[in-house]
């Protein structure tokens, strides 16, 4: 039986291709078109998650043009120093010496030099800024380059001593509740709410609920519901975001906490996803390199279908390989793909198919909203193609975004397609909407996120070293040009 779509019957035609498979980012259009929830269960064999490299949108021009000089060297420095087996080890040591060190001369936020060089080169590279104002200017200079908008994030971390995370449970009454409320919670609340406000329409906000602190994880570790103090503040950041229209994305974290976060997701997304049918306020991430993932994922588009909700999903390929158990995590990057690649064209296309399997007979596909995560050029080519293709959902929002500092050759090529496109609305195809994932904090506050984005690059090298070569052959295009050797 072929695919139901629109009351009809298709035959899907698949083009093999024995290249890599998908790994996506994310992208937010236009308020949905209106479209009735499919009224039956759609099931496919196959979904266009290959299709034939004729047909991948393919940049024709030099998309990395519409970068400032100064990012692009800047860009072309860090990646360099990333794929060095000689600087990039000593300086992983010395940033994690300042992410974790106390002594004040240590300390970006109270070493006047030691701040100043940084924000001027690692922290420029990967964050928005220390104040509003600094914030505001990033992301106003990333959507005059052409960016649709940003996923903001506040980059401060609560960090628990080795006590307090195996007592837990010690902070749920009494002062040491006390203490949590005001040096966890209260934090947390105040700078996600002013990530809120800084953020504008049709851009996102990230949030991590381990960031609260103790109580939080107590709660998620033991899928209880959010603690009171807690709840307030959740509840105030939803309605604010609600109130803005600035969707939520709640990130994935460690397996140790994850069932519990999908809890709270959900129910967030039963009270604020249902208000706008196809424009989700709240997003669960699922990431793709996990076992359970599809089956995970379907139970809650079936929940959602059942109780009439959009799902909000953000799809990434996992960010804990070294902390979750590897039993659960797919046995090789070929697995992943595949279950990235099916996933993906499920939703692009609102259909069940050989990966996303409908965990019940006659359960209709739900309206989702969707952001793909992804660092790979081709993933991102082709999850564009299957967008393009006859058997898409249009009136599905879809995102694509990447890191703010890296993978800029996937994000300027977006930015560039979508630019040809200016003026005018396509008839075929979808006109990409880039964003960029970015934090906001003090230089300080930054320091343990830029050191995940440095082991990133480490344990990404093919990838690293892909961006270093874009960016040297486009500070190359640029230096022949102005000689007038080259268009």
């Amino acid at each position: 039986m072929g695919p139901r779509r629109n009351g009809h019957c298709q035959k899907l035609s698949v083009a093999t291709t024995t290249t890599r498979k998908i790994h996506s980012s994310s992208t937010r259009p236009s308020p949905p078109v209106e479209q009735p929830a499919l009224s039956a269960a759609t099931h496919v064999d196959q979904l266009p998650t290959e299709v034939s490299g004729d047909s991948l949108p393919m940049a024709k021009s030099a998309p990395l043009s519409v970068l400032p000089l100064s990012t692009v060297l800047r860009n072309l420095a860090t990646t360099s120093i990333s794929c060095s087996p000689t600087l990039l080890p000593p300086s992983l040591a010395i940033m994690n010496t300042l992410a974790h060190s106390n002594r004040a001369i240590l300390s970006p936020d109270r070493n006047p030099l030691l701040r100043w060089f940084l924000k001027k080169t690692f922290y420029a590279q990967f964050c928005a800024g220390e104040n509003a104002a600094e914030v505001r200017r990033t992301i106003e200079g990333l959507k005059k380059i052409g960016f649709t908008g940003v996923i903001l994030g506040y980059a401060r971390e609560i960090v628990l001593t080795e006590a307090q995370t195996h007592n837990l449970s010690a902070c749920e009454e009494g002062p040491v509740a006390e203490e949590c409320v005001r040096n966890e919670i209260g934090p947390w609340a105040a700078g996600t709410l002013e990530t809120v406000r800084l953020a504008e329409p049709g851009d996102f906000v990230a949030l991590k609920f381990s960031g609260a602190g103790r109580q939080a994880l107590y709660a998620l570790k033991n899928r209880l519901p959010p603690p009171k103090h807690l709840r307030k503040a959740i509840d105030e950041i939803c309605e604010l975001a609600a109130e803005r229209d600035v969707p939520l994305l709640f990130d994935a974290e460690q397996m140790a906490i994850q069932a519990g976060i999908d809890d709270w997701t959900l129910e967030y997304q039963r009270k604020y996803n249902s208000k706008t049918p196809g424009h989700a306020i709240i997003y669960g991430t699922y990431q793709a390199y996990l076992k359970s993932t599809p089956t995970t994922l379907a139970s809650h588009l079936a929940t959602a279908s059942k109780e009439g909700f959009t799902l909000g999903v953000k799809l990434v390929r996992g960010a804990y390989l070294g902390a979750d158990p590897r039993h659960i995590i797919h046995d090789t990057k070929a697995d992943t793909d595949n279950a990235y690649n099916g996933i993906a064209a499920s939703l692009i296309c609102r259909k069940w198919g050989s990966t996303l399997k409908a965990p019940e007979p006659n359960v209709p596909f739900p309206r989702v909203s969707i952001v793909l995560g992804s660092h790979n050029l081709e993933s991102v080519r082709r999850a564009r193609a299957i967008r393009d293709s006859s058997e898409a959902d249009r009136g599905t929002e879809l995102a694509i975004a990447q890191l703010q500092g890296m993978a800029d050759e996937v994000s300027c090529e977006l930015v560039y397609a979508a630019k040809q496109c200016a003026g005018y609305v396509r008839e075929k195809g979808d006109v990409p909407k880039a964003y960029k994932y970015i934090v906001w904090g003090t230089t300080g506050e930054c320091m343990k996120y830029l050191l995940r984005r440095a082991y990133e690059n480490r344990d990404a090298v093919a990838r690293t070293k892909s961006g270093r070569d874009a960016m040297w052959a486009e500070v190359k295009r640029r230096f022949r040009t102005s000689l007038g050797l080259a268009a």
